[in-house]
């Protein structure tokens, strides 16, 4: 594109420039133009492509803006612009109006018609956005209140979806919670019903490898008579026993039934004893002593070993008994008098 310099226009004076007069725009001068333009150049003259440029770009400007007024009420006055040196090769260069971009709507018979509707637009529709035209909605502000309504509601539906999502998370952990627990509790419950299970089976393991004990020590102990019945037991009370109380286990049996030593032992005395009449004192391998009281005859004599079964004398109803019986007591190493009766049945044996 040429660009003009200083000495294409050739050199002029301050006068001839006062010579132009004030232009103010009119309804006539500004109205759009409809159909081709026609430019007349005058004859010399170098700005006549130009002024008309500055027409177009007036009008341009002009429809833009949607209004244009006169000023002062002065009457339209023709642009006259004086021919310049040179300015004729610049008019011939520039391009023609309608090309310029935006403006050959302009210079089209619709332009009218388009500018008309942009002006006759409400203000109020400012801001309208494209959906908001699609929803039926043209005023502003009630765009914008829609638009904050929605987001208003955007952000309760999000602030609930929170709640919802929290209460879901805390019924969903203590759901989890209670089944745990459930499980602790089950296996709580398994572990102890195994426990009691093992506990029984211990128990009857126990209980059998006890038996089976006194099963055999039975074998080796024995009751010390038979034909008998159990009149008394140690520890009753009563003012026929010097102590206030019986000191051991009675076995009423005819006279003359057979005694028997309950466990291999040595005899340690053999005789008279006052209120016990005839009496044997058995004493075992542990130390502890048996004594066979109120007898008819005595079979064993002092220092003698026996053994289980053997017969050591016989019932009666010698010294203080108001009939024949065996008075059985036993003593431990100790001395000490214990129930005749639970120390049999520890040795497996039940009179």
């Amino acid at each position: 594109m040429y660009i003009p310099n200083d000495d294409d226009f050739g050199s002029y004076d301050e006068d001839s420039l006062d010579a132009f007069e004030e232009w103010n725009p009119t309804e006539e001068s500004i109205r759009p133009v409809r159909g081709r333009h026609r430019v007349h150049k005058k004859s010399g003259g170098g700005l006549a492509r130009s002024s008309t440029v500055l027409g177009v770009g007036v009008i341009a400007a002009v429809g833009a803006g949607g209004i244009a007024t006169a000023q002062d009420g002065k009457p339209p006055v023709s642009i006259s612009m004086p021919d310049l040196p040179g300015v004729g090769a610049v008019a011939d260069s520039l391009p023609e109006a309608k090309s310029l971009p935006g403006v050959g709507s302009l210079m089209s018979d619709d332009s009218a018609d388009t500018n008309a509707s942009a002006v006759a637009a409400p203000l109020t529709a400012a801001g309208v956005s494209t959906t908001d035209a699609e929803q039926g909605t043209t005023d502003a502000g009630e765009a914008l209140r829609a638009r904050i309504m929605q987001q208003a509601e955007n952000q309760q539906n999000q602030a609930d979806t929170a709640v919802r999502t929290a209460a879901e998370q805390a019924a969903a952990e203590q759901a989890a919670e209670e089944a745990a627990d459930q499980q602790k509790a089950a296996e709580k419950a398994a572990d102890a019903k195994a426990a009691a299970k093992k506990k029984k089976e211990e128990e009857a393991r126990k209980a059998k490898a006890e038996a089976e004990r006194l099963a055999k020590l039975a074998k080796s102990y024995a009751i010390p008579t038979s034909s008998y019945t159990l009149t008394s037991h140690f520890g009753d009370a009563g003012s026929m026993w010097s102590s206030g109380h019986h000191t051991g286990l009675d076995f009423a049996a005819p006279t003359g039934t057979p005694l028997k030593a309950v466990h291999t032992g040595t005899v340690k005395e053999a005789g008279w004893a006052g209120a016990y009449g005839y009496r044997t004192v058995l004493e075992l391998e542990d130390g502890t002593e048996v004594w066979y009281c109120h007898q008819s005859s005595l079979n064993v004599s002092a220092g003698q070993k026996v053994s289980t079964g053997d017969v050591i004398g016989r019932v009666g109803a010698t010294g203080n008994v108001t009939g024949p019986h065996l008075h059985l007591e036993v003593h431990t190493p100790g001395g000490a008098g214990i129930d005749p009766l639970g120390w049999l049945q520890s040795k497996g044996l039940n009179p």
